[in-house]
């Protein structure tokens, strides 16, 4: 099968000629930790405090359970959860409740990690978490409102925790200004 574009000079600037499909690639690394007891303390600590988030979650409809923690390069660490609402989609998930309070009561303090863990028949066992399309979209422009990667850490549930250098790992194409 042949392209063919052609952009008016005037218009564009220039003459794009495109006679093939081009084929693009993607590509990011990650690190699969056998166990949370594998991982430093402080990342231990953070998986703690996503889990006791958790913990509180208020997901009365989906019965699906989500702590986040984010640690600020102070040392401080935020939790959040889900928080459902009957008026869906009115509730927020834990990433966007940490990450919105970090902005709100701690924006001169970069966030280095996120953590996040779930609960619920929506993660079957085996099932790979990750964050929905919206909250990745919100940890991408975290990450780019203080030009510094956040690392993230996805506990699953059979223990495993895959441990992405960036957000932009999770969103390649995400939204910019």
């Amino acid at each position: 099968m042949r392209y063919s574009v052609k952009l008016n000079l005037e218009t564009f600037g220039a003459l794009l000629r495109i006679n093939a499909p081009m084929i693009q690639q993607f590509t990011f690394s990650y690190r699969s930790i056998p166990s949370i007891q594998d991982l430093t303390e402080q990342d231990q600590a953070l998986a703690k405090a996503a889990h006791a988030a958790l913990s509180r979650a208020y997901a009365p409809y989906s019965r699906f359970q989500v702590g986040a923690s984010v640690l600020l390069q102070s040392g401080l660490v935020i939790e959040g959860n889900n928080q459902e609402n009957i008026a869906y989609p009115s509730g927020l998930c834990a990433e966007r409740v940490a990450l919105f309070y970090a902005g709100a009561n701690h924006p001169n303090d970069p966030i280095l990690k996120i953590c996040i863990v779930a609960e619920g028949d929506l993660m079957p066992q085996g099932a790979l978490l990750s964050p929905c399309g919206s909250c990745r979209q919100v940890m991408l422009e975290s990450e780019a409102r203080q030009a510094n990667a956040i690392e993230v850490l996805l506990v699953q549930r059979s223990g495993d925790v895959l441990v992405l250098p960036s957000v932009q790992n999770l969103l390649p194409f995400g939204f910019t200004k």
